[in-house]
């Protein structure tokens, strides 16, 4: 199943690799600072279409249109390209984010960053890899570690908050970073090269990949009230190795 769905995601994150002229295809969606080009579009159009012939009994919920995340089947959370605005900039660094749920329940997740040929995967209960490679999550505590961050752009009234807990943590750990790419920023929790990635007001199809890759890398994904994230809403996100959370979790 996991090999399958590899496959498919490796082809699609060739539309990315051969995009040009990115911000000529740029349309703005609802939300400041909130934006789709057709190479997103034409990313989770192929996926909906590979991944519906591999899987013809799940359904799909997809960033670029209608969404149903309550659905109790088994379906596909999609996100055709994470860190649309470093993509239309050729910043090069976004990912393609699938995970197959069943439920609020995730079993398999894969995050492609496809500019470094990074790929990250995880199958419920059978562990985190990276390029075939096994991860787990570092020991570092915070204190000593690398945080990641979102700053919820879409939600410009979040800004105050964000940045306020930001300075505390920059002022607590070894210091901070920012990819522009949830997914990405999750996996190098997930592979041990940073302690944490916290944001808030993240849609599930940022997150859910991901969350499984972390977890079977032996991390924590939780709200910020520490709480099991749920999958069909937005949520204020943290991921994180245990002892980072530990010390997170008293700065909040």
């Amino acid at each position: 199943m996991l090999n399958k769905i590899i496959e498919i995601v490796k082809e699609a994150g060739k539309i990315i690799l051969s995009a040009h002229n990115q911000e000529s295809t740029i349309t703005a969606k609802e939300g400041k600072k909130n934006f789709v080009t057709k190479f997103d579009v034409a990313v989770q159009d192929f996926l909906f279409t590979e991944l519906g012939k591999a899987f013809p009994e799940a359904e799909f919920v997809g960033e670029e249109g209608e969404t149903n995340l309550a659905s109790a089947a088994l379906r596909f959370i999609i996100d055709p390209i994470d860190g649309t605005t470093n993509f239309m900039q050729d910043y090069r660094c976004s990912c393609i984010s699938v995970a197959l749920c069943e439920g609020n329940d995730i079993i398999a997740g894969v995050v492609y960053n496809p500019y470094s040929g990074e790929i990250f995967s995880a199958e419920k209960g059978k562990g985190a890899y990276l390029n075939g490679n096994k991860i787990t999550v570092s020991d570092r505590p915070l204190s000593d570690g690398l945080a990641l961050f979102g700053t919820s752009p879409y939600h410009p009234e979040n800004t105050d908050e964000t940045f306020a807990l930001l300075r505390k943590v920059f002022d607590f750990s070894r210091d901070i970073r920012r990819s522009g790419s949830a997914a990405y920023d999750i996996c190098m929790v997930a592979c041990g090269r940073c302690e944490i990635f916290f944001e808030k007001a993240l849609q599930p199809w940022d997150v859910a990949a991901g969350a499984l890759i972390l977890q079977e890398a032996g991390g924590l994904a939780l709200n910020y009230e520490g709480k099991e994230i749920n999958f069909s809403t937005p949520n204020d996100v943290v991921f994180a190795n245990p002892k980072a959370y530990e010390e997170f979790a008293t700065l909040l």
